[in-house]
C-alpha cells in the first residue's frame, strides 16, 4: 500500500500512547470512585466478571453500542460505499441491528434458564459435559481471536496509511493502555469506558458527516447529488443498474450485505462478550437495553458510510484529494482509506487528528470487551474447571487479571502474521462467518430445545465447519480455477460457505438427536451458583439477581413455570443456596420470584416480537421493494440522506444522553461524595 503522510508520525505516536495514558487514567478515577462512594469493588470475581449484575438499561444499552461500533462500521462501510454505491450502508446497518435484538432474545431467557451463570460456555458445561465444554471454548476463542485480531489489524494498517508509523509499533499500541484499565477494572470499567468512547465516537461521526456534507467542494446535499451523476460516467459500477452509484440493485453490494450478517450474526451470539453485558445487566434492563442499541445502531453505517462513500466518489479525481492524479487502489480500497483521504482533503489536519480519535475510540472499545470475555473463558471456564475446582474469589480475579494481559500478548501476536500474510479486514470478514456460524444454532437450542442431545451438540458444529470450509473451498475452485487469497476473498464462495456453515449444524443437530432422543431437565441449570470467596461459601456482598425476591415469600411458581421449576420444600427462603449443587431436583429452587419469572417471559415475549419485526423491516419490507430499475431522483435521496443524519442524533440520545439520566441517582451520590471528601481535605489543609 502506498503511504501517503496524512499525519506526522510523531502526532500519531501522541495521540495512540496519550489517548490510551487519559482513558487509563479516568478509569482508575472512577474506580475509586465506585469503591469509595458507591459500594462497587471490582476486587471479587462477580464484579470483576458480571459487574454484580446490576448494570441498568441506559449504561447497558451504551456498553453493547460500543461493543458493537466497530470500525467497521465507519471506516469499512464508507470504503465499500465507494465501491458498491449507497446500497452497501443500508445493508449495512440492517446487518447490525437484528443480532442484537436475538441477544436480547437469548440473553433474557438465560436469566431464566441459568440466572446465575457467569459465560455462555458454562451453560454448555452444565449440559453437555467436557468434551462439549472444550469445543464451544474453542468456538468462542476462535471467533473472538479473530474478531478482536481484524479490528486490531485494521487499525494498524490505517495508522501505517496515514501515518507511515510501522505497524508493528501500532499493532503493540492499540492494545496497551486497555489492557491497563481492563485488568484493574473488570466488566464495570468497561462500562464505564464503553460510555466515553461511544460518547465521544458518536460526536465525532455527526461532526464528520455534516462537515463533509456542508464543505464548499460537496455542496451539500443538492450538490452531492449533481457531482455523483455528473462524474457517472467514469465512476460506472459493474453489477449495479445502469452502473449507477444511486442505485440500490447492486449484486455486489447485496452478497456483500448477506455475508456481512452472518459474520455479525457469529460476532455476537458466539462472543462471551455480549452474554456477559445480558448477565450484568439488571433483570428488567436486558431486553430493552439490547433493543435501544439495536436500534439506535442502524444509523451509524447507513448515514456516515452514504455521505462519505460518495463524496469519496465524487472528488477522487480532483486536484483536493490526496492520491490525485493517482488512482485510489483496490487494495487502499480494501484496508480503508477512503475515509481518511476524505478528511484530509476536506477538513485538513484538524479533521485528521478527529479521524485518529474516532479510530482509537472505535479499536479499544472492541479490544477491552474482547479481553474480559477471553478472561472469563481462561480463568472461569479453563482453570477453576480443569485446574483448580477449589479456586477462590481471589484466586479467580488474580487469573482473570493475568488472563487478561496473555490475551494481549497473543492477539497482538495474531495480528502482526495476519499483517505479514496478506490479509486485510475484507478477507478476515469473508472467512469469519465460516469459522464461528457453526455453533449459533446449537447454542442457541442449548436453550431453548430440550431435544437437543450431547452428541449433536457435540458433533454438529464441528460438521458444519467443514461443510462450510469445503463449500467455499470448492465454489472458489469451480468459479475460479484456483484456491488462494484472492479467489476466497471474492463474494459468492464466502457466502455459499457462510450459508453452508450457518444451516448445516441445525440439520445435522435435529438428524443426531433423533438417533437417539433425550430430553433435558431444565432444572439441572439451577445447579450454577455464584462464585464463592476465600473464606465463605457465598460472599455476603453478592446480591441475589432479584433482592425483592428475600421479601417475597410465596410457595411456589405460577403454573407456567411449574413445569420448569420445582418450588423448595422451604419456601421462606428465594435467595441463592450455595449447595444447589449437592441437591436432588426436587429440592433445587430458582432465585426469581413467580412474579419476577413472569416479568422475565414477558419480556421474552417482547424479545421476539421485537427481533422478528427487525428482520421483516430490514430485510424485506424495506430494502427488497428499492432493489428494482431505479435511480434514486435528487428529491428521494435528499429524504433518504437527511432521515439517515437524523438517526444519527437519535442513537446520541438513546446511548448517550439516557445513560445519564438512568444514571443521575449514582452520578449524584458519587459527585456528592467527591464533593465532601474535598471539603474535608480542603478544610484540614486550612487548619
Amino acid at each position: 500500500m502506498t503511504v501517503i503522510d496524512l499525519v506526522p508520525q510523531g502526532t500519531a505516536y501522541g495521540l495512540l500512547i496519550g489517548l490510551g495514558v487519559l482513558f487509563c487514567g479516568v478509569i482508575l478515577v472512577a474506580i475509586k470512585i465506585q469503591r469509595a462512594y458507591l459500594a462497587e469493588d471490582s476486587g471479587t470475581s462477580e464484579m470483576f466478571m458480571v459487574a454484580n449484575r446490576s448494570v441498568g438499561t441506559g449504561l447497558t444499552a451504551s456498553a453493547v453500542f460500543s461493543s458493537w461500533m466497530w470500525i467497521n462500521e465507519t471506516v469499512l462501510s464508507a470504503a465499500m460505499c465507494y465501491r458498491y454505491g449507497l446500497a452497501v450502508p443500508l445493508w449495512w446497518g440492517s446487518g447490525l441491528c437484528f443480532q442484537i435484538a436475538l441477544m436480547a432474545a437469548l440473553g433474557v431467557m438465560a436469566k431464566i434458564r441459568v440466572p446465575y451463570a457467569h459465560t455462555s460456555l458454562e451453560i454448555i458445561r452444565m449440559r453437555y459435559g467436557w468434551v462439549g465444554h472444550i469445543i464451544y471454548m474453542i468456538l468462542n476463542l476462535t471467533n473472538n481471536v479473530f474478531g478482536c485480531a481484524s479490528m486490531i489489524l485494521t487499525g494498524s494498517q490505517l495508522i501505517h496509511g496515514v501515518s507511515a508509523m510501522n505497524f508493528v509499533a501500532a499493532t503493540i499500541l492499540i492494545p496497551l493502555g486497555v489492557v491497563l484499565y481492563t485488568a484493574v477494572g473488570g466488566l464495570k470499567a468497561t462500562f464505564l469506558t464503553d460510555f466515553l468512547h461511544t460518547t465521544v465516537a458518536l460526536i465525532l461521526i455527526i461532526y464528520f458527516t455534516l462537515s463533509v456534507l456542508t464543505h464548499d467542494a460537496v455542496g451539500g446535499l443538492s450538490g452531492l447529488y449533481d457531482k455523483v451523476v455528473a462524474t457517472a460516467s467514469e465512476n460506472y459500477i459493474s453489477g449495479n443498474y445502469e452502473g449507477s452509484l444511486l442505485t440500490m440493485k447492486s449484486k455486489d453490494a447485496i452478497i456483500w450485505g448477506l455475508i456481512l450478517k452472518f459474520g455479525n450474526l457469529a460476532l455476537v451470539v458466539m462472543d462471551t462478550a455480549f452474554w456477559q453485558k445480558s448477565f450484568a445487566s439488571e433483570v428488567n434492563s436486558t431486553v430493552p437495553a439490547y433493543n435501544l442499541a439495536a436500534v439506535a445502531v442502524f444509523g451509524i453505517p447507513w448515514g456516515l458510510g452514504t455521505v462519505i462513500g460518495l463524496s469519496a466518489r465524487a472528488l477522487h479525481n480532483t486536484p483536493i484529494f490526496p492520491t490525485y492524479p493517482g488512482p485510489l487502489t483496490a487494495t487502499e480500497v480494501s484496508t480503508g482509506m477512503v475515509m481518511p483521504y476524505l478528511v484530509k482533503a476536506l477538513l485538513g489536519n484538524a479533521g485528521m487528528v478527529a479521524f485518529f480519535v474516532l479510530l482509537f475510540m472505535a479499536l479499544t472499545s472492541t479490544v477491552s470487551s474482547s479481553m474480559i470475555a477471553v478472561s472469563s473463558i481462561l480463568s472461569f471456564d479453563m482453570y477453576k474447571t480443569y485446574i483448580n475446582p477449589t479456586a477462590g474469589d481471589r484466586r479467580l480475579l488474580h487469573v482473570s487479571h493475568i488472563a487478561v494481559v496473555f490475551h494481549a500478548v497473543f492477539i497482538t501476536g495474531i495480528s502482526i502474521a495476519l499483517n505479514y500474510g496478506g490479509a486485510n479486514m475484507t478477507w478476515i470478514g469473508y472467512f469469519r462467518p465460516i469459522l464461528s456460524c457453526p455453533g449459533i444454532i446449537p447454542l442457541g437450542l442449548t436453550l431453548f430445545w430440550s431435544g437437543q442431545t450431547r452428541l449433536a451438540a457435540i458433533l454438529a458444529p464441528v460438521l458444519g465447519f467443514f461443510t462450510g470450509l469445503a463449500i467455499w473451498l470448492a465454489t472458489a475452485k469451480s468459479l475460479y480455477g484456483r484456491v488462494d487469497m484472492t479467489t476466497t476473498g471474492e463474494g459468492l464462495p464466502a457466502l455459499y460457505g457462510a450459508i453452508g456453515s450457518f444451516f448445516s449444524p441445525a440439520l445435522y443437530s435435529v438428524l443426531i438427536s433423533l438417533y437417539r432422543p433425550y430430553k433435558f431437565d431444565w432444572r439441572e441449570f439451577l445447579r450454577i451458583e455464584l462464585v464463592a470467596d476465600d473464606h465463605s461459601s457465598v460472599s455476603e456482598s453478592q446480591p441475589t439477581p432479584n433482592p425483592e425476591s428475600r421479601e417475597d415469600k410465596k410457595e411456589g411458581p405460577e403454573p407456567e413455570t411449574k413445569s420448569v421449576f420445582v418450588s423448595s420444600t422451604s419456601p421462606d427462603s428465594n435467595s441463592p443456596s450455595p449447595s444447589q449443587s449437592r441437591l436432588s431436583l426436587d429440592d433445587v429452587i430458582h432465585p426469581f420470584s413467580p412474579e419476577t419469572l413472569r416479568e422475565l417471559y414477558r419480556w421474552s415475549r417482547i424479545a421476539w416480537a421485537t427481533f422478528v419485526a427487525l428482520v421483516l423491516i430490514t430485510f424485506v419490507l424495506w430494502p427488497m421493494p428499492l432493489y428494482r430499475d431505479y435511480i434514486f431522483t435528487k428529491s428521494f435521496f435528499a429524504g433518504w440522506t437527511t432521515v439517515a443524519i437524523i438517526w444519527q442524533f437519535c442513537a446520541f440520545l438513546a446511548v448517550v444522553v439516557y445513560p445519564l439520566y438512568d444514571g443521575r441517582l449514582e452520578i449524584a451520590k458519587g459527585v456528592r461524595g467527591v464533593w465532601a471528601s474535598s471539603r474535608r481535605v480542603w478544610e484540614g489543609r486550612k487548619n
